[in-house]
């Protein structure tokens, strides 16, 4: 099919890149995000504009955070940015004179690692990102599934505490708010000021203070094996795992593919995930278990699986 081009809407910037059916970026141009809805459809369009100087290119694929209709056209709801019922796949195409598809950001991350990443020589792979929320992506039987209107996979809300902690969807309990960045800052400010003791490496890396803590002290902290910053992350693996057991209950994946910022500390995180996943799947000792495997193709993922999906007529089952 050609040169397609991949898009990643983050909080600060969004990137474009031309991507090629190997999964190859072959050139980037990004664009500061900026605060209005409008405002990020002329900077989709200076960013594809940007990228595909000297390129053929046959179509582009958005990664957008919020809930994307079945279509790929309009994004429902977006949690940070108002985005309500917005045609954004019309917009967008108006601005560039190419086809356009929109996906979720978790979905196109997901896609990525399952087609370019971690996940190539898999069939059935859930994918989950541990980052500043916690999102998904399911991938069975080599097509990604994202349910009769087009909004599945929202793990991070799913409902693990009844009634716990409030979380910013407006619901109560969420998976995100015990197995994100999130989380993990809120666990280790919590121990830092219970027992200041344990935290000494911790809380010189911020300015003294619990809540100084940011989650850079927390990983170069428990790298160093401050007590508190180990806990943390046991804390949030603890929850990870007993997430990814209800998920094989549901998918029975042959592999969970762990990405986001959180991954990006290895072993630190993925193996206290692996331990919780064991302990809580049920009948884990008498069953085959999926793999536990960080993802490979970091930030980058979303946007090779957004320009990937561009090629796609109908990915979805």
């Amino acid at each position: 099919m050609g040169l397609t081009i991949g898009v990643d809407i983050g909080g600060t910037k969004i990137a474009a890149g031309v991507v090629d059916e190997e999964g190859a970026i072959l050139s980037t141009h990004t664009v500061p995000t900026p605060g209005t809805p409008e405002g990020i459809v002329d900077a989709i369009a200076a960013a594809v504009e940007g990228a595909r100087a000297g390129h053929e290119i046959v179509g582009v694929g958005i990664g957008a955070a919020g809930y994307v209709d079945r279509q790929r056209s309009t994004v429902y709801f977006a949690p940070n940015i108002d985005w309500r019922q917005e045609p954004l796949k019309e917009k967008v195409e108006a601005r560039v004179g190419l086809p356009v598809v929109v996906e979720n950001d978790a979905n196109a991350a997901a896609w990525g690692e399952y087609k370019f990443g971690a996940g190539k020589g898999h069939r059935n792979v859930i994918c989950i990102t541990l980052g500043t929320g916690l999102g998904g992506g399911i991938i069975i039987g080599n097509k990604l599934r994202r349910g009769h209107f087009g909004v599945a996979a929202e793990f991070g809300h799913i409902r693990m505490v009844p009634d716990g902690l409030l979380c910013g969807c407006g619901s109560q309990g969420c998976w995100e708010q015990y197995a994100s960045g999130r989380a993990l800052v809120r666990y280790a400010r919590q121990r830092a000021h219970a027992t200041p003791e344990n935290a000494e490496l911790l809380l010189s890396l911020g300015d003294g203070t619990p809540e100084g803590i940011e989650g850079k002290h927390i990983s170069m902290a428990a790298r160093q094996g401050d007590p508190v910053a180990v806990d943390s992350y046991r804390e949030l693996a603890r929850w990870a795992g007993a997430g990814l057991a209800d998920l094989a209950s549901l998918f029975d994946p042959s592999a969970f593919i762990v990405g986001g910022g959180l991954s990006d500390e290895g072993e630190l995180v993925l193996d206290p995930i692996r331990n919780s996943y064991k302990r809580w799947l049920v009948g884990g000792d008498w069953r085959p278990v999926a793999e536990v495997i960080a993802a490979q193709l970091g930030n980058k993922a979303g946007l090779v699986g957004a320009a990937d999906l561009a090629r796609e007529p109908d990915p979805i089952m």
